[in-house]
């Protein structure tokens, strides 16, 4: 699925035609350039699952962790990965991330591609691209 944002108010729709295409899925692997919104885009997927704490980037964190209700009102957890500073791949295990990608919780992965080989294969990948008019072009596979 592919999709042209044009406007920071096209991101709430493409938020929820994310989590439409992703269906049951709950590993979300976001790829692109530093700058081409990633972690913006995140923050609209959280605020459209009503995540009830402040959205931020965990480049120095690593994790950071939200909760969220369910359809039924039950709290939920949501983790967001960013493994920019990572350079081996067994630095993301000694943080737990195999705990992470094979549990219920929902993840979201910015820079994922040093853990690719061990993704499960139902993950969802997002590639935001910046286009020469700084709209994105988005990309679900």
């Amino acid at each position: 699925m592919e999709l042209i944002i044009k406007e920071l108010d096209a991101l709430p729709d493409a938020a929820q035609q994310l989590l439409d295409y992703a269906g049951d899925r709950n590993i979300f692997c976001f790829s692109g350039n530093l700058g081409a919104g990633k972690t913006t885009f995140i923050k609209a997927l959280c605020a459209h699952l009503d995540v009830r704490e402040a959205v931020t980037s965990p480049t120095y964190s690593l994790i950071n962790e939200y909760t969220y209700p369910d359809d039924f009102g039950n709290e939920k957890v949501l983790r967001h990965m960013d493994l920019y500073r990572l350079n081996q791949p067994e630095e993301a295990f000694a943080i737990g991330l195999e705990d992470y990608l094979y549990g219920d919780d929902l993840t979201f992965i910015e820079w994922f591609e040093i853990v690719e080989d061990w993704l499960p294969d139902d993950a969802v990948i997002i590639k935001i691209e910046m286009l020469p008019d700084s709209s994105r072009k988005m990309i679900f596979l």
